[in-house]
């Protein structure tokens, strides 16, 4: 059925994940994502969101799809605010991947089969559960560490004052992720968790996209393409010969590093060099995994 199995550390296995302690060993995935995409947010929140919830949803998630269109959305297929943002991703366009608690041979919830079969086109599922494994009420605490350590960061969209997405934030926050809260309010049940959040310190109060993107330090792409144009001769035509190799390295694919001493045929020392002197130029950018990105 298509299923594919990644093992740690092995290719196609989440980079992410393995900065992480208990990171499972082996995961099973089917679908079209890239699970070791630039920019990965996992968006999280009660099974019984509200409106409001929903609308946040919707409006976020949509903005980021203009401003951001390679981000990955990751969730859990389950009711409330998991659903509502794996449809609002596919429906903007964006790869949207659930972690579900069980095996690969069921959808739970089954009315959530048809959402599960487009994201198959469009993102697809992880899970580190075997075929016929039931989806048990400790499976969904345990798979709740690879929401949070799969993405760069978690965001609750809303929360009661106890729940699995603060579960998700804290075990986040633990692998040091970035935790973002959408605020609500103060006579709100499904608020009280992300006020608490954003009120202890634990989560950056957010609010819109462009928070999310500050928060984060991602660029916003409709800037990157306006100010592209006029800058981009500039900054290259200032470059050595070294810096050169490297860009032309970064133009396809971000990389690792080792990848860059590698495919350069420099020793470790001059590429940390350069790509120190192009951070500071603002020409690549430091991503999570340590993979680096050039700003086009």
């Amino acid at each position: 059925h298509n299923i594919g199995c990644l093992c740690y550390g092995g290719e196609g296995y989440p980079v992410r994940l393995t900065e992480c302690d208990d990171a499972p060993l082996v995961l099973y995935y089917k679908g079209n994502a890239d699970l070791n995409s630039t920019y990965i947010l996992s968006v999280v929140g009660t099974r019984s969101c509200t409106e409001y919830g929903k609308d946040v949803c919707r409006k976020v998630i949509a903005d980021l799809s203009r401003m951001r269109p390679d981000i990955l959305i990751v969730s859990g297929l389950a009711y409330g605010i998991d659903i509502h943002s794996h449809r609002n991703a596919l429906a903007s366009g964006l790869k949207t991947v659930a972690v579900i608690a069980h095996g690969m041979d069921r959808i739970y919830p089954s009315v959530h089969r048809d959402t599960a079969k487009a994201m198959l086109q469009q993102g697809g599922m992880l899970t580190e559960y075997m075929k016929g494994t039931q989806p048990e009420r400790g499976n969904f605490l345990s798979r709740n560490r690879i929401i949070a350590g799969l993405a760069d960061a978690c965001l609750v969209v809303e929360s009661a004052s106890k729940g699995g997405s603060l579960v998700t934030a804290r075990i986040a926050q633990g692998y040091g992720r970035d935790v973002l809260a959408v605020p609500g309010r103060i006579t709100d049940k499904y608020s009280e968790g992300c006020n608490g959040l954003i009120r202890h310190n634990t989560a950056a109060l957010v609010t819109s996209a462009e928070d999310i993107l500050h928060a984060l330090n991602w660029p916003d792409e409709t800037e990157e393409q306006s100010a592209r144009q006029p800058v981009e001769q500039d900054l290259f035509g200032s470059c050595s010969e070294e810096e050169m190799a490297v860009i032309q390295l970064l133009q396809n694919d971000d990389k690792q590093i080792n990848q860059l001493v590698v495919e350069s045929n420099m020793p470790v020392a001059r590429v940390s060099a350069v790509l120190f002197e192009l951070e500071m130029r603002n020409i690549v950018r430091l991503m999570a995994g340590g993979r680096y990105h050039l700003i086009k």
